[in-house]
């Protein structure tokens, strides 16, 4: 085991290496509120209007005068408040307005009664408990004060946080502009998804998976194709991506077989952080830099690169656009309703079903196949079961760590 694990680092290890020697980028632009979606705000953007702008009712119910109710008599209604049609008649003393949700205050209002606690008698109310003043007013600025910051830098936009951004009367907001990523594939085997199959060939299901997950993080994808296991064709390739994008993603051609020219590119073209990692699946996973960008080598297999892709270079991209939210999900402990298989030596992700058992507690459960080729696991998944790296098999019933899937894996 020690001769297989030499030289490999730690998820930590590359989260941290990875994160330490980032710069977010701060180029900015206006965008409509109706083109935010996905969008990372660029600076914090500050409430130009108090919330609520003025002072309105929390309840159905009665305004009221505090010397009114003392008298403890039946109260005339002198009319009515709704949202949106305030009360603009006469309030003589000793009677009350009818008042809606969200109607505006009328002057002079010291509390609002709820229905529930008055009594009908004809055209009057009885009040039935005791009123205190302030009650059931929601104040001007309550909320949110004029100048008060509603969203920091660094957050996504959607569907939380533009409806309120459309709330305080905001039509524009700075956001960052798109990182822009360039992909491509590497393999004399790989063909591009819909074209037929010659012998010894397969679909290019990794190229096709990132620019997907790209897609869903907001970036501007840059797709070079598939490139062949060429020197050459791979110098072009990555002067080309280098060129264009703030990061270069490849997948394939970072593990050591004699075709795999991609790390001795990397280190002609640029420097190698790290490329062998103590995971499982994502052993072979390269992280670099180049001229003008940053570079990620994916593993070849479908799962090792979805694995890695969630596991670093998510973070890595949430970093580059400065968001402050964290990428992935708290981790938590369940209990294993599986036997799990699993050799010491790499911190294994394995694909799993987390849910409630018959007495309501949570269990996970495997998907069953781990092999890095077996993708369908992620279709059945809904969390990474995440067993220590020195840990052997796991029977059922024994505690394990989960990590629900974000948005990027969930349906």
């Amino acid at each position: 085991m020690e001769s297989f694990t030499a030289g490999l680092i730690s998820l930590e290890e590359a989260q941290h290496t990875m994160l330490a020697q980032l710069t977010p980028i701060t180029d900015s632009l206006s965008v409509p509120l109706t083109e935010a979606a996905g969008r990372i705000t660029a600076v914090a953007v500050t409430s130009p209007i108090a919330v609520p702008p003025f002072d309105n009712s929390a309840m159905d119910g009665y305004a009221v005068r505090l010397a009114d109710v003392s008298r403890g008599e039946p109260l005339p209604v002198a009319g009515k408040a709704f949202a949106g049609a305030p009360f603009s008649g006469e309030w003589p003393h000793g009677s009350v307005v009818r008042i809606m949700t969200g109607a505006p205050i009328p002057p002079g209002c010291e509390a609002v009664v709820m229905q529930e606690q008055t009594e009908t008698q004809g055209d009057s109310i009885m009040i039935t408990a005791p009123v205190r003043a302030g009650q059931n007013i929601r104040l001007t600025g309550d909320d949110i004060q004029p100048g008060h910051v509603v969203l920091d830098a660094g957050v996504r936009l959607g569907a939380a946080e533009l409806p309120l951004l459309a709330s305080l009367g905001i039509t524009q907001v700075a956001v960052l502009r798109k990182l822009r990523v360039a992909i491509f594939s590497t393999g004399d085997e790989l063909q591009p998804v819909g074209q037929p199959l010659a012998a010894g060939q397969i679909y290019d299901t990794n190229r096709f998976a990132v620019s997907l997950m790209l897609h869903k993080l907001g970036c501007e994808v840059i797709d070079l194709g598939i490139v062949k296991d060429d020197p050459a064709a791979l110098r072009v390739a990555f002067e080309e991506a280098d060129r264009q994008a703030d990061v270069v993603i490849t997948t394939g051609g970072v593990s050591v077989g004699e075709a795999d020219f991609t790390k001795n590119m990397l280190e002609e073209l640029g420097a190698i952080s790290f490329w062998k990692l103590a995971i499982k699946p994502g052993k072979p996973f390269a992280f670099g830099r180049l001229a003008s960008s940053w570079f990620c080598g994916l593993p070849g297999n479908p799962v090792s690169a979805a694995v890695t892709f969630y596991q670093l270079v998510q973070p890595l991209l949430a970093a580059m656009t400065g968001q402050k939210k964290a990428a992935l999900p708290p981790r938590q402990k369940v209990r294993s309703a599986s036997r799990l298989k699993k050799s010491p030596g790499r911190l294994d992700f394995q694909r799993g079903i987390l849910r409630q058992n018959a007495e309501g507690e949570p269990e996970v459960h495997t998907t069953g196949m781990q092999g890095s080729h077996v993708f369908s696991s992620f279709a059945e998944a809904n969390c990474f079961i995440v067993l220590e790296r020195e840990r052997g098999n796991v029977e059922p019933g024994e505690w394990v760590e989960v990590e629900p899937f974000n948005a990027l894996l969930e349906g």
